[in-house]
């Protein structure tokens, strides 16, 4: 019966190992935060027991809890934080976002604190992007072969804005093109989790289908690029505002007045929803 499933749902008790750890946390004196994560860890490990709790639960629940511990107990931790060690120190990326916002203002004004600020995070960066050795509480990890990756728009600075010696970490510079009409057409329709899909799925749930014909989503695609070279290019961020200002008015009517039924989105919905928006400049600026 216990192979066929048919006690799954008899109650039965069992020790489930207590996961929850005493909070603490350790300040070590400043300049010293390394000995303070280390001694945060070592007092963890000494009060982190292997107290167990008497629980009692379906068959259904326990045996998952059960898999769960044993597969714990399989595993190699010390030879998995070595691996991951490993790996990261051979084959690790990491990629260092909005590098343009700690570069100096480039219009000339002198930002006094604030342009100290921003090369004080660059001098930082500079012996971890050349190569060095960084403690962590999983290890220590040498930086030497980790791959670094820095973008940012650069619309107030310039890359030459940052200090000489951090330019020369990053030799390889690859500028990017702005989106095109048919890049946004692709991002609505290629990725499984696009934005469409998503609007799909949440009405869908409602009991209402909405379907969105191939000329309604290329609209949608030219009006991405069009606001965004009239008003600010802010990428494939300006789809959501787009498909929030067109998908307003159905999303308050559903599911009080619209509860089930079939709604076709084609372009003559995305004009008589958005040219109002589109063609005023205010709007357009403050809504998409």
């Amino acid at each position: 019966k216990l192979k066929n499933g048919d006690l799954e749902d008899r109650k039965i008790e069992i020790e489930v190992a207590n996961k929850k750890t005493p909070m603490m946390q350790v300040f070590g004196p400043q300049g010293m935060e390394e000995m303070g994560v280390n001694l945060q860890d070592m007092l963890g490990n000494l009060t982190r027991g292997a107290r167990k709790n008497r629980r009692t639960l379906p068959i259904s629940e326990a045996r998952e809890i059960m898999i769960e511990q044993e597969s714990e107990r399989l595993i190699d931790h010390e030879a998995a934080v070595q691996e991951a060690l490993d790996r990261v120190q051979n084959q690790g990326i990491v990629f260092i976002d909005e590098i343009d916002k700690v570069a100096s203002d480039s219009s000339g004004h002198k930002g006094g604190g604030a342009d100290v600020s921003r090369q004080g995070v660059q001098r930082d960066l500079l012996p971890i992007v050349e190569g060095s050795t960084v403690n962590t509480k999983h290890g220590i990890v040498k930086t030497d072969h980790i791959l670094f990756v820095g973008s940012g728009a650069f619309h107030v600075s310039k890359p030459s804005d940052l200090i000489p010696e951090l330019q020369g970490r990053f030799p390889i510079r690859v500028e990017l093109n702005s989106l095109t009409e048919e890049d946004f057409f692709n991002i609505l329709t290629q990725p499984k989790n696009a934005l469409t899909k998503q609007y799909q799925a949440m009405l869908e749930s409602e009991g209402v289908k909405i379907d969105f014909t191939e000329g309604a989503v290329r609209e949608i695609a030219r009006i991405a690029a069009s606001v965004n070279q009239q008003v600010e290019n802010i990428g494939a961020r300006r789809l959501h505002t787009i498909l929030s200002s067109l998908l307003e008015e159905l999303l308050f009517v559903v599911p009080d007045d619209i509860s089930s039924g079939e709604i076709k989105i084609d372009e003559a919905y995305v004009h008589k929803q958005l040219d109002g928006i589109v063609t005023n400049k205010d709007l357009s600026h403050y809504i998409l």
